[in-house]
């Protein structure tokens, strides 16, 4: 389901997440998903990674195809005073290449990818920034950018994108909506001793066993954090399951904002396009546009457009032609 508030809600259970990973991955890896082999790869040192999306293919069309509808979006929202901030988030691989089975490597093409995306929405004039960059500082700085068996991102790299998307939202649009004060004070840090998704849900019970349960640390809601529930929110940001408040990004980036953030995400292959049409045709959209929106992308999917068969669930799935049409007629042009 998706959510849609004006500040994220209290930490998802961790059934919630690991319903994520589980939809996400079974609906990408489409044929292959009989097998959990072919889902999830096994690395060195019991490090997993998503076995979906090509390590050595690069489609430089469907980058290019993607790019032209985030420039048609953000035109149409600039038209209405909205500023686009899209939020690409590299792949787990990137990071760990080393913890790649032996014979297992990215391709040259692969390992430019990121970079290729954010070469083409800045010659498209597409605000947005390098996240590996970011996410390569922290782990240059001994701290885990993901989870060793989950798919997901790490509170430190959580906080890292936070914080730099904040400083790009605070260099494009001057002075946000709002009163100072009204950002979201950060609770307490707990941990939670647990299976990550892929190891709970795609290995055997012995696979499992092996490969062990790591620490997950996430953020409690603050005492006072109802003295702030009924601020209007500048900021939206629109994803998937990387930006659910589970991980304490949609917090961080409120906090460092100083105002409110509101997100609406869901679960599974439904994809980017989908989602963003979801939070422009919703009543929150109507009644309280934003004056930042926040788009959060996967690296590995960016290429797929909105007609993805195979890729995207069946209800998500349209023509280019048909999402452009809803995009401009939900932004009211």
């Amino acid at each position: 389901m998706t959510t849609v508030t004006l500040h994220p809600p209290r930490p998802a259970r961790r059934l919630v997440s690991a319903l994520c990973g589980a939809l996400l991955a079974l609906a990408a890896a489409g044929a292959q998903a009989q097998q959990a082999s072919s889902i999830v790869i096994q690395g060195k040192d019991n490090w997993l990674f998503p076995g979906w999306g090509s390590l050595t293919q690069v489609d430089t069309r469907g980058i290019d195809a993607s790019t032209q509808l985030v420039r048609e979006t953000r035109d149409a929202l600039a038209a209405k005073g909205i500023q686009l901030e899209v939020l690409v988030l590299p792949d787990k691989t990137l990071f760990y290449q080393d913890k790649l089975p032996d014979g297992t490597t990215l391709s040259a093409e692969v390992k430019k990818r990121y970079q290729t995306i954010q070469d083409k929405l800045k010659a498209a004039g597409v605000s947005s920034f390098d996240d590996e960059a970011v996410l390569r500082r922290v782990k240059d700085g001994g701290q885990d950018v993901f989870y060793r068996t989950d798919q997901h991102w790490t509170q430190p790299a959580a906080d890292a994108t936070a914080e730099a998307l904040a400083q790009r939202i605070k260099q494009d649009v001057k002075t946000l909506a709002g009163k100072p004060g009204t950002g979201m004070p950060l609770g307490s840090v707990v941990n939670e001793r647990r299976y990550g998704d892929l190891a709970e849900l795609f290995l055997t019970p012995d696979q499992r066993k092996q490969a062990g349960r790591e620490t997950f640390t996430v953020r409690r809601q603050a005492d006072n954090q109802s003295l702030i529930d009924d601020a209007p929110a500048p900021v939206h940001v629109t994803g998937h399951s990387m930006v659910q408040p589970y991980f304490g990004f949609p917090q961080k980036l409120s906090n460092v904002l100083d105002r409110p953030v509101s997100v609406n995400w869901k679960p599974g292959n439904v994809g980017q396009w989908i989602m963003l049409l979801e939070y422009l045709e919703s009543p929150a959209f109507k009644q309280n546009k934003p004056q930042v929106l926040v788009w959060q992308m996967f690296e590995p999917t960016f290429a797929q457009g909105p007609d993805a068969k195979g890729l995207w669930d069946n209800a998500s799935i349209m023509t280019t032609d048909s999402w452009r049409s809803r995009m401009k007629a939900a932004v009211g042009q």
